[in-house]
């Protein structure tokens, strides 16, 4: 796996809600200020749906602050984010492209 690309799983973890959603700015602020991460893929899982629903509402009301928000179902190599974001990374093996899998999501970093 590339070091541009890192995976985080915060749906597997027994977290609650806000500690998830604390976990992946921590995650996300790192990668960041770190400079060598490119995209995160986030696992928060199917299970009731809250936390998917937390995690891309989160991503939303950080407009700006990445280039691209890539949702599980949408990525796919015809998609243009998810095909410039993976090429970006050096096109790493990724077991959920083309899996339509909404249990997670992909953050791209400007």
């Amino acid at each position: 796996m590339s070091k541009r690309f890192k995976i985080i799983d915060i749906g597997h973890k027994g977290f609650s809600l806000d500690r998830a959603l604390t976990e992946l700015e921590i995650q996300v602020s790192e990668s960041i200020y770190q400079g060598e991460v490119r995209v995160i893929k986030v696992i928060h899982g199917h299970g009731t749906g809250a936390l998917q629903t937390s995690v891309r509402e989160w991503c939303q009301n950080q407009e700006g602050r990445f280039q691209a928000v890539v949702n599980g179902e949408d990525y796919d190599l015809f998609n243009h984010d998810s095909a410039n974001m993976r090429a970006e990374c050096g096109s790493p093996y990724d077991p959920d492209l083309g899996k339509k899998n909404s249990a997670i999501t992909y953050i791209w970093f400007w």
